[in-house]
């Protein structure tokens, strides 16, 4: 596998919560929000690729019998460092994540790539490793983040939890925008679908998004056997044309000896 390769196969190819459904506490719980998907994305990140550097350099070290309580130590480690800086950085953000901060650690995507990557790769592979699949893990996080505060709202904001760049919370995107091109008065917000930035709504999002990607997946492995139904046609039309020509050839052979 490439390094490109490597980096890239977290986003779609070998997504943690859209292909091996890793991580879905988070997913569900603290997606509510475009921030908070953000928020948490970002601090996953951190600490995947810290453990994925430190299981890597240390795993000669590691005896087998206490292997997964040495991964645990480590990533609890990380974590309590990203734990001082949200609560010491974005204090909102700290408490919209609330218990599920702290559950990082027993994240099976972080384990899971401590034990089944980095503690059988070199640093620098890790490392990609760590950084591509923590970063496919808040893309996904983030794509039920949006389809959440979108439905949910009409729009999404930025500023609330993630106090950075900005003054004050502002809107990156509302159908006010819009719809007030053509009447004025109008609030998007009032007519949102509220279920759907309560726990209920996190379920039906994340079934309807799985449900794009399994339909997209089962019109990919259809198309590819129908390639290969059309190749395998191509290649016995190739051998039965040579066996024509042999036989041709055979017969002229024979003609000619005659």
């Amino acid at each position: 596998m490439s390094k490109k390769e490597n980096f890239l196969k977290g986003f779609l190819k070998e997504n943690p919560i859209f292909v091996f459904l890793l991580g879905m506490c988070p997913a569900l719980a603290v997606t509510a929000t475009f921030e908070t998907s953000l928020g948490m994305g970002l601090l996953v990140v951190f600490v995947l690729t810290g453990s994925n550097i430190v299981v890597s350099l240390v795993k000669g070290f590691i005896p087998d019998q206490v292997r997964t309580p040495a991964y645990i130590v480590i990533i609890a480690t990380f974590v309590t460092v990203v734990k001082m800086l949200t609560f010491a950085y974005a204090i909102e953000l700290y408490d919209a994540l609330g218990v599920f901060l702290p559950l990082i650690v027993v994240n099976c995507l972080i384990l899971g790539r401590a034990e089944a990557f980095a503690s059988k790769n070199n640093v620098l592979d890790s490392t990609i490793d760590g950084i591509g699949m923590g970063l496919g893990f808040t893309f996904a996080l983030v794509v039920i983040g949006v389809f959440r505060e979108f439905l949910a709202t009409g729009g999404i904001q930025w500023g609330v939890y993630l106090p950075f760049f900005v003054d004050a919370p502002i809107h990156l995107f509302t159908l006010d925008w819009i719809i007030n091109l053509f009447t004025d008065g109008f609030v998007i917000a009032d007519y949102g679908l509220a279920v759907f930035s309560l726990p209920p709504g996190a379920f039906i999002a994340l079934g309807i998004i799985l449900a794009g990607f399994q339909f997209k997946k089962s019109r990919q492995i259809k198309r590819e056997l129908e390639e290969k139904k059309k190749l395998i046609a191509e290649r016995k039309r190739q051998a039965l044309e040579k066996k024509k020509e042999k036989a041709l050839a055979a017969a002229k052979l024979a003609k000619a000896g005659e």
